[in-house]
């Protein structure tokens, strides 16, 4: 086992062969739900009721492999990631469906599962001797909303949330940056705090533990990992390739997570319930989904990173495939369960590949279905963690970390070694 399973009782896997487990997953949560056909999976075919004006799709720099004419830079790094074409699970409700990709399990009125963000922060981050001053667990920027992702694991094990925009100096990250105040400044309001922790001779019980909670968090907030976040000590030409967005430059600062040993972020990008006004909003915002992700899977790549970090890319469903033409949606794109897409790169996923497919207007599934179960299985093990194995709990309960696979099974025909 390598050194971190000799920690007793964890549900880590024995290696095998040459390849190492992943140590880290950023995951690029469409919130909202992106078109498939719009983005992995176009079909020009199928005509203008369900293409709209995007005809053009472009070649990848892998033969056979189109995708959206607005990602010139991601068509250059096809190479590198895996798309899943044929993920389905039928469900049209943005909560229901949110709380089934990230967990893998249907809601079941008697337990709130853990979402497979708070599943790694235990097994990878907390109960694994995790020493880094900052949080296992990161949300880049606003809360997900959808569901709760800890679950009955407890709230040692909920994200931290950064707020702030981090393509603006500073990166006001709550809790650890705060604008106008800096470390000497901090220093010395810890000074001044600790100067009025004591009643004359008497300890007092309340005082002590208040003491070493505001160290811990002192320790955080003071803690050399601080640095992470302040995306100026980057050059100018990689913020610039990153782009300046939101988005560019929260794809930057999950890299920098990544490099101090988060193992696992979301970030999480808001937008894409496109029910009217669709192809006017992915007209502006697809060429930030190009920059910043196509600049993510090659700054890992340059840096020894990729084999190491699962870059996941997707959302709780897709759109609907033929346009919503009639009022009051005016060409918008609805809620599509039955069939979507997601990405995957790195970490153990084989790239240039594509899994399953869609028929031919991208409205089902016509060959190797894939379903949330079956992802996060896939993602779990290749993170040296068994899916099958029980998961450690405080309720006792006896059940797999993941949901057993469908008939059609986890990926193993893209996950190597």
């Amino acid at each position: 086992m390598s050194g971190a399973a000799a920690v007793v009782g964890l549900p880590l896997l024995a290696r095998t062969g040459t390849r190492k487990p992943a140590k880290s997953i950023i995951q690029i949560w469409m919130w909202g739900g992106a078109s498939h056909l719009d983005t992995f999976d176009p079909k020009p075919e199928a005509g203008s009721d369900f293409c709209g004006p995007l005809t053009k799709p472009i070649k990848t720099n892998v033969s056979g492999i189109r995708i959206s004419q607005q990602f010139p830079l991601l068509a250059k790094q096809a190479d590198k990631y895996s798309i899943i074409r044929s993920m389905t699970h039928g469900v049209n409700a943005h909560e229901t469906a949110s709380y089934l990709v990230q967990t893998g399990r249907e809601i079941d009125g008697r337990h709130v599962y853990p979402a497979i963000g708070s599943v790694v922060s235990k097994l990878k981050g907390y109960d694994q001797g995790y020493t880094c001053s900052i949080p296992p667990y990161f949300v880049l920027t606003t809360p997900q909303g959808r569901f709760s992702k800890a679950g009955f694991l407890g709230t040692k094990y909920k994200p931290f949330i950064t707020g702030g925009d981090p393509n603006k100096d500073p990166f006001l990250v709550d809790g650890f940056v705060v604008d106008g105040v800096d470390r000497e400044r901090q220093v010395r309001r810890r000074k001044l705090l600790k100067s009025f922790d004591s009643f004359g001779d008497r300890p007092d019980l309340r005082l002590n533990q208040m003491g070493h909670d505001r160290d811990n968090a002192y320790t955080q907030v003071l803690g050399e990992d601080l640095v992470t976040f302040d995306l100026s000590t980057e050059s100018k030409k990689t913020r610039e390739a990153y782009g300046r967005t939101w988005f560019g430059q929260a794809c930057l600062m999950a890299r920098r997570l990544v490099e101090k040993g988060v193992p696992y972020i979301t970030i999480n990008y808001r937008g894409w319930d496109t029910h009217k006004r669709h192809f006017q909003t992915v007209e502006r915002v697809h060429p930030d989904l190009d920059r910043g992700m196509a600049a993510l899977l090659q700054d890992l790549s340059n840096r020894g990173l990729l084999d190491q970090t699962i870059v996941w890319w997707g959302g709780e469903f897709g759109r609907t495939p033929r346009i919503q033409l009639e009022a009051p949606w005016f060409g918008g794109r609805g809620h599509w369960g039955n069939c979507f897409s997601s990405v995957v790169a790195g970490g153990g996923f084989a790239g240039g590949t594509v899994v399953g497919a869609s028929n031919r207007t991208g409205e089902e599934v016509a060959s190797r279905p894939v379903h949330p179960q079956d992802l996060l299985g896939s993602l779990y093990r290749l993170m040296g963690i068994n899916p099958d194995a029980p998961l450690p709990n405080p309720m006792d309960l006896d059940i797999p970390i993941a949901a057993p696979a469908s008939r059609a099974g986890r990926l193993h025909e893209i996950m190597e070694g």
